[in-house]
């Protein structure tokens, strides 16, 4: 896993070398965008994304797992609040952290990682960039470390100074949702059913808890049946390392056949009823809208990349505080001043 980490890092690095990014406000419709445009630091950071960039491989290359838990925070940063970073807050005064919420606890990581990087961005240009912009490009960068896809991140984004654990709990799609219910909860943030599949492939890499699937293996309907769905083999794979009860941390893979590796192998497990997750699997046994792109994504890798991008730079672009909007903190843990 060190070998492959390392030589994803470097493969990462000689791109970055030839990365053109695309900096001109009014290209790339910057002021539609909430005042979010490529090019925001230009003046004021220059090496902002190069300092992210290395940070980050640093972190992959040491766990390779890293990528999907960085990639997960700015998730569910951005479903609450928008993205503002507003996860990253600890408990302080009047913040009650998300961390807690029942989406986070005990799972959402990575918070080590956004600390050294923040540290680093403090060092070369203080009180300058936000923790939200420095997530965003986290994310993009794990994508890219992994294998996926890159883009063009808009920035500008500052911080909140507040935090909500009411909408953690509740606007963040749960493992165990049924699909209308995800379908509404990415609804409710401007994405649209083409964004909820291509951003579901972010699953292709990482893992999740026992906790998060056992049901589909015991008890899926509520009268002690496991999820006719959940292919036999797979499921019984899974039981030896999910009991029904205890073991709530152990883990396993969310793409069975490349958890390190960013592909379109998701979407070929989804069709043989190998999704891990039920929030997975209804991708395909629940819609026939999302069936078709499920299909067409296993089919065309390119494909799956391109609109995951797309669907990447739409929710990032979720309700960002910009102008005189929050702050920038010096530290992501706790508002300035506090």
């Amino acid at each position: 896993m060190a070998r492959i980490g390392s030589f994803l890092v470097l493969l990462y690095l000689t791109y970055a070398l030839t990365l053109c990014i695309c900096d001109d406000e009014t290209n790339y419709g910057g002021s539609e965008r909430g005042n979010l445009f490529p090019g925001f630091y230009r003046s004021s950071c220059p090496r902002a994304e190069e300092i992210v960039r290395s940070v980050v491989a640093k972190a992959v290359s040491r766990e390779t797992r890293m990528a999907a838990s960085l990639m997960r925070l700015h998730f569910h940063d951005c479903f609450v609040q928008g993205c503002d970073g507003s996860l990253l807050l600890d408990t302080s005064g009047n913040i009650v952290t998300e961390k807690n919420s029942n989406p986070n606890s005990r799972s959402a990581r990575g918070y080590e990682v956004v600390d050294e990087i923040k540290a680093a961005l403090e060092s070369e240009c203080p009180n300058t960039v936000s923790c939200a912009d420095a997530l965003t490009l986290a994310a993009r960068d794990s994508s890219v470390l992994t294998g996926g896809p890159s883009w063009t991140v808009p920035l500008g984004r500052r911080d909140s100074t507040s935090a909500s654990l009411s909408g953690s709990n509740n606007n963040i799609p749960a493992p165990n949702n049924t699909f209308n219910t995800i379908v509404s909860r990415f609804n409710n943030q401007g994405l649209d059913l083409t964004d909820v599949v291509a951003l579901s492939g972010s699953h292709t890499i990482g893992f999740s808890r026992c906790t998060s699937f056992r049901q589909r293996l015991y008890n899926q309907s509520g009268n002690g049946s496991p999820d006719t769905t959940l292919e036999q083999s797979y499921a019984a794979n899974l039981r030896q390392r999910c009991p029904k009860s205890g073991g709530d941390q152990n883990l396993s893979e969310l793409d069975i056949n490349s958890a390190g590796r960013f592909d379109n192998s998701y979407f070929k497990n989804l069709i043989e009823n190998m999704g891990l997750l039920n929030s997975d699997e209804v991708l395909f046994s629940s819609n026939e809208q999302s069936r078709e792109l499920v299909k067409k994504y296993a089919e065309d890798q390119e494909e799956f990349f391109e609109q995951f991008a797309e669907s990447m730079v739409k929710m990032g672009n979720i309700s960002p505080l910009t102008g005189s909007s929050g702050e920038i903190r010096k530290n992501c843990r706790k508002i300035n001043n506090s």
